[in-house]
């Protein structure tokens, strides 16, 4: 499935547009009734970059993808895109805007072609130029073998190829992807993430996604965490990960805070249990594994060590491991 060639943590500044931002929030808030979604989120993407938001459902993902694609209104705060303030320009700011929703937007019995064809005819495009889009966008995605296939006909990665073909198809400067990969494969994951840094690189696009995916959120220029409607950090992958300070332990025991409490008491280190398991971030922490089994095997069931990732940053900021703090988030 290889797609054709073609506590708040401070931004890396090297990642920082020297031009005006792709895009700007401010404070931005929303409710659904009492229920506050987005809680003062403020955030600068640059023009260029692929910025990916990472979150559990119910961290706000959503509320804010239908925000900046125009599909629901800016409540409190603002919001400009390429300088257009959205309450006044939302008509211009969609004309460059491509969208790829989380939940499909093709209709199944119409041909690859077909959709494509629609869609460029609400752009304006026609004739000579929409065949040539069409082909390019395909050609590139490795769909042009299926371009005259039912829709209902593709495999769930192809689907979602045709997806982004659709957005692309009027050459838009900024690419919203709301969990692009859903219902992709890890290898066809990685091969859409490669295309997206084609774009970037050989088109300019600036593209901002949504995902619950840690290892796409790596792949990102920098990466916002949403948590309970609120950006708790925002930095490179890189940076972000060295706030965590040293290798992570991840004990598991019968009687975790027991077990725990004895760890700090005789090693001298920081043990906490968040959901259930025993945690440790200490340097050198493989030094440190021996010891513990010495000291404390009949207490153990498993013993895990580990580089951090962006879930420990997340366990760090929140004090709950990313997965356990899943829920729904709501759609309308």
């Amino acid at each position: 499935m290889t797609i054709a060639s073609a506590p708040q943590f401070q931004p890396d500044s090297r990642l920082q547009s020297t031009t005006s931002p792709a895009l700007n929030a401010h404070v931005l808030s929303f409710n659904y009734g009492e229920r506050r979604a987005l809680n003062g989120v403020s955030f600068s993407i640059g023009r260029g970059e692929i910025f990916g938001f990472l979150g559990p459902n119910g961290g706000g993902k959503t509320t804010l993808f239908k925000i900046l694609s125009t599909l629901a209104p800016v409540q409190e705060g603002s919001v400009d895109i390429f300088g257009m303030d959205w309450r006044t320009r939302a008509a211009e700011i969609r004309r460059r805007l491509g969208v790829v929703f989380q939940h499909p937007g093709l209709d199944t019995q119409l041909t690859v072609r077909e959709n494509l064809e629609h869609h460029g005819h609400l752009y304006g495009i026609t004739g000579k130029r929409l065949r040539e889009q069409i082909r390019e966008h395909l050609q590139r995605l490795g769909l042009v073998t299926r371009i005259n296939d039912l829709v209902s006909t593709l495999s769930g990665g192809l689907k979602r190829r045709a997806e982004l073909a659709k957005a692309l198809l009027h050459q838009p400067d900024l690419l919203l992807l709301d969990e692009p990969s859903t219902g992709l494969d890890p290898a066809a994951r990685r091969d859409f993430n490669d295309y997206l840094v084609q774009l970037r690189e050989q088109r300019g696009v600036t593209v901002v996604l949504t995902t619950h995916y840690l290892e796409e959120a790596e792949r990102c220029d920098r990466v916002g965490i949403l948590h309970n409607g609120e950006l708790i950090a925002a930095a490179a992958p890189r940076q972000l990960k060295e706030k965590i300070s040293g290798d992570i332990i991840v004990i598991d025991s019968r009687n975790p805070d027991v077990l725990a409490r004895r760890l700090s008491d005789k090693m001298d280190l920081r043990a906490t249990v968040v959901d259930g398991a025993i945690r440790i971030e200490r340097p050198r922490a493989h030094e440190l594994v021996r010891r513990i089994v010495d000291d404390f095997g009949p207490d153990i069931d498993s013993v895990t060590l580990a580089k951090p990732t962006l879930e420990d940053v997340f366990v760090r900021l929140t004090g709950h491991r990313f997965f356990s703090a899943d829920s729904e988030e709501p759609q309308s």
